[in-house]
């Protein structure tokens, strides 16, 4: 049977790639690619004429299934994605079991990956750390999965779309609490760009700059000792519903706002409150 490589690929500067990368890119009978046209510039740039296919999300079921058979055939073939390591919050996953399962040989290629690249820069730590792929895009289902990860202990990791920096670093900073937190923009590229600091002072920043490029947030697992204090005396449903009933709400809209601000459902929010209220 032929073999299936897993090629890392520049996520930014084409210099960036492997030596054995490349030959193997040259030497493999087909490379299926998230998008072919980009893939051709990296081709292109390196004088490699190797066939191209396209292998993605919307055609990721049919496609596994062909290059499976020619694997089973004989053929070597190489996925890459459009930058970075495949697999990783791309396209390779389907392929890479139905390979296992038929027994052939799959073989990482290591190089570039967006998350890695970050987490080495952003001088948070690093013994442990916890990547998240992309958060939802809708705020209650990203408010819940950043709960869920309120007590991972290490660095929190995530890719996100410009357009929903912004909101995503709010929500962080109000179900996470007060954290250190950097924003890795376009690595390896010319505009790169690594900004530092609090959670609420990168929500402030983003909230009036919209960013450009491919964006990996990161925020440390450590809440700041302030930010834990004020935590303390408001994680409760009961205390936030009483601070919200306080503030002029009826306790049916003080339960309603508690639950989106702890990320909870609505129905978890009134479980607590039932509890907590004993």
């Amino acid at each position: 049977m032929g073999t299936l490589y897993l090629v890392a690929t520049p996520i930014g500067n084409l210099a960036d790639i492997t030596h054995r990368a490349l030959q193997i890119l040259r030497d493999v009978e087909l490379i299926a690619c998230e998008d072919t046209r980009h893939t051709r510039k990296l081709l292109h740039h390196y004088g490699i004429e190797t066939k191209t296919v396209s292998y993605h999300e919307h055609n990721e079921q049919q496609r596994a299934r062909e290059l499976i058979e020619l694997l089973q055939q004989g053929s070597d073939v190489a996925v890459v994605s459009d930058a970075g390591t495949p697999a990783i919050s791309d396209p390779g996953f389907r392929l890479v079991r139905a390979a296992i399962e038929s027994e052939i040989t799959v073989v990482p290629v290591p190089g570039p990956s967006a998350l890695i690249s970050a987490l080495i820069a952003a001088g948070l730590p690093t013994d442990e750390f916890f990547f998240g792929g992309f958060l939802p895009a809708r705020a209650n289902a990203r408010r819940a999965r950043l709960n869920e990860l309120r007590s991972v202990p290490g660095t929190l990791i995530f890719y996100e779309a410009p357009h929903r920096l912004a909101a995503s670093l709010k929500d962080a900073y109000e179900v996470l609490g007060e954290r250190e937190a950097v924003v890795a923009r376009e690595l390896t590229k010319l505009h790169e760009e690594i900004r530092r600091g609090r959670l609420s002072e990168l929500g402030e920043h983003y909230a009036s700059v919209e960013p450009r490029g491919e964006i990996v947030l990161l925020i440390d697992r450590t809440v700041l000792a302030e930010s834990a204090a004020k935590d303390a005396g408001e994680a409760n449903v009961a205390g936030l519903v009483a601070q919200f009933e306080a503030a002029g709400l009826d306790r049916r809209a003080a339960l309603k706002k508690a639950a989106r601000e702890l990320g909870l459902s609505r129905a978890e929010a009134y479980r607590r409150l039932i509890q907590e209220t004993r």
